[in-house]
């Protein structure tokens, strides 16, 4: 006797949901290669552009609109890769996805590279430093791209999420400002912090890799000894009314950073009246772009930053 699943019946109705579902996944990989040919044909990219001193080896990448229109201004937008603040580069499928989706709708992109840290070399405050130079470089270039100096955002995932967000809050006073080019600013007027590492507070415990990152690679010196060096590196410590507006992204699957940073620190910004939006997204896990297959993100990122670095509501 044949079983219900051995039918010429149900034989047929599986071949018609297996061609289905194929059509179906085809069709989507079709839009967005359409959509990343599209975004691709809007975007120039400039590699391996020198920013920092002479003695440096790190560069920064371009994302550039197609064309510059006459007389308009273009804000900017400093992307910061993640890598525990050990590895990682501009480079990287974030980076590409952020710099290609921002320079396509109007935005000046530069994704560094920054100073990594090693066993044997603590990376802060110079990691945070490189950051600012980028800021501090694109106002000093600010003629060559016609940017909107006045109007420049940062974004970055993971520990990038961290100096993305320290970037942000930390003003002269924090006393980790680069020495050179002082006469051009380093602060930024909007910034996307994804998943940032540890972005809420350094105590011990504050993350699953916390302990990990910070004795071998962040600081020279123990929080004991320098307990004013670990302050200078926590966002959460340096928050002030007058910093700028975020959005916060993080993934409830994430197993490296806990979301409880991203709420910690959202609820921070928000008590010390600094306008915060943390979006919360279901299933992603740690090191997404602007595209998990969950929610597309650029529609909130693009919304964000064209409100406060463009003034479109």
């Amino acid at each position: 006797m044949m079983t219900y699943f051995g039918s010429k019946k149900m034989k047929a109705l599986l071949w018609c949901g297996l061609i289905t579902c194929c059509l179906l996944f085809s069709a989507r990989a079709v839009s967005q290669g359409a959509d990343t040919a599209a975004t691709s044909s809007q975007v120039r990219v400039e590699k391996d552009v020198a920013y920092l001193p002479p003695d440096r080896t790190e560069k920064a990448d371009l994302y550039l609109p197609a064309q510059f229109e006459p007389g308009k201004k273009y804000p900017g937008v400093v992307i910061i890769h993640g890598g525990g603040w050990s590895g990682g580069d501009r480079a990287s499928r974030r980076e590409i996805n952020i710099g290609t989706t921002l320079a396509s709708h109007g935005y000046v992109c530069m994704s560094i590279d920054y100073a990594l840290a090693t066993a044997d070399y603590a990376a802060f405050p110079r990691n945070i430093q490189d950051c600012k130079r980028a800021v501090r470089w694109l106002r000093k270039n600010a003629a060559r791209f016609q940017l909107d100096a006045t109007h420049i955002g940062a974004i970055g995932g993971s520990a990038g999420g961290h100096l993305a967000a320290l970037l942000a809050v930390s003003g002269p006073d924090t006393g980790i400002d680069p020495p050179e080019d002082s006469e051009y600013s380093c602060r930024v007027q909007a910034v996307v912090p994804m998943y940032p590492h540890c972005a809420s507070s350094w105590e011990a415990g504050a993350g699953t890799n916390f302990v990990r990152y910070s004795k071998l690679w962040m600081f020279a010196k123990s929080v004991e000894e320098a307990p004013g060096l670990w302050d200078s590196a926590s966002p959460i410590k340096q928050l002030s009314k007058d910093d700028p507006p975020m959005l916060i992204f993080h993934g409830t699957a994430d197993k490296t950073t806990p979301l409880d940073q991203s709420i910690r620190l959202n609820e921070a910004a928000k008590k010390v009246g600094v306008p915060s939006d943390l979006i919360i997204i279901e299933g992603v896990g740690h090191s997404f772009d602007l595209q998990p297959k969950q929610r597309d993100l650029r529609p909130a990122v693009i919304e964000f930053f064209e409100k406060h670095l463009k003034g479109k509501r």
